[in-house]
Parts: structure tokens; C-alpha cells; sequence
């Protein structure tokens, strides 16, 4: 019974949240979860840069107020050889890139490792 009463509960909850709220709780969720995304950097159509085991891009913030800055950040494993797997040398680094300037795809890994 307390089962079905909290399940209940989490259900309005959840509904009574705005659309934004809702995004931000699935966004806790995956990154409790974690996550194995691929971004692949081009200049024009050629790859120049792929980053793998991303746990999540974040968008930079204003140092004054609350909007948003136009480039993107994370930690992600330097595919060097662009190979598309984490190489034992190659190792987590910290990026971030121009929402401007910068073609990029990110995605989840389709071939991720089972943990």
C-alpha cells in the first residue's frame, strides 16, 4: 500500500512541474545514471577532434546574471588516433568549444562499455 501510495505521489509531483523543471529532474536522472557520449568536432567536412566517455556538455554561465554563454564544456577522453575507442594512452581532458564557430555531433556511444 505505501508502495503504490509514494508512486502516486512522485506521479503529481512530477506533473505539477513546469516543462523546464521536468528537463532539469531527467537531466539529474541521466547524469546519476551516467552517460557515454561521443562529440566530434569538424572544420568543414573533415574531423579534426573526437572526445569519448562524456558523462555531459554543460553550457557556461554568466559570471553577472543568469544567461547563458555561447560555448559548451565537459571532460572527455582525447581520441587522439580518432579510432573511436579510449586508447590505454589516452586520457580525460578537460575541453570547450564555441557555439558559434564550431561544427559539432554529439551523441551516445553506440558501441559504450557494459559496466
Amino acid at each position: 500500500m505505501k508502495k503504490i501510495f509514494f508512486s502516486l505521489l512522485a506521479v503529481l509531483l512530477l506533473g505539477a512541474c513546469t516543462q523546464e523543471s521536468q528537463n532539469r529532474i531527467g537531466r539529474a536522472v541521466q547524469n546519476w545514471t551516467g552517460t557515454d557520449g561521443v562529440l566530434e568536432i569538424y572544420a568543414g567536412d573533415t574531423l579534426v577532434k573526437r572526445f569519448l566517455e562524456i558523462d555531459k556538455l554543460t553550457t557556461a554561465a554568466s559570471t553577472k546574471g543568469s544567461q547563458a554563454r555561447p560555448y559548451r564544456y565537459g571532460y572527455g577522453v582525447l581520441d587522439e588516433n580518432l579510432n573511436g575507442k579510449a586508447d590505454i594512452n589516452e586520457t580525460k581532458v578537460y575541453f570547450e568549444f564555441s557555439d558559434y564557430s564550431t561544427p559539432y555531433v554529439f551523441f551516445e556511444n553506440p558501441h559504450k562499455k557494459e559496466k
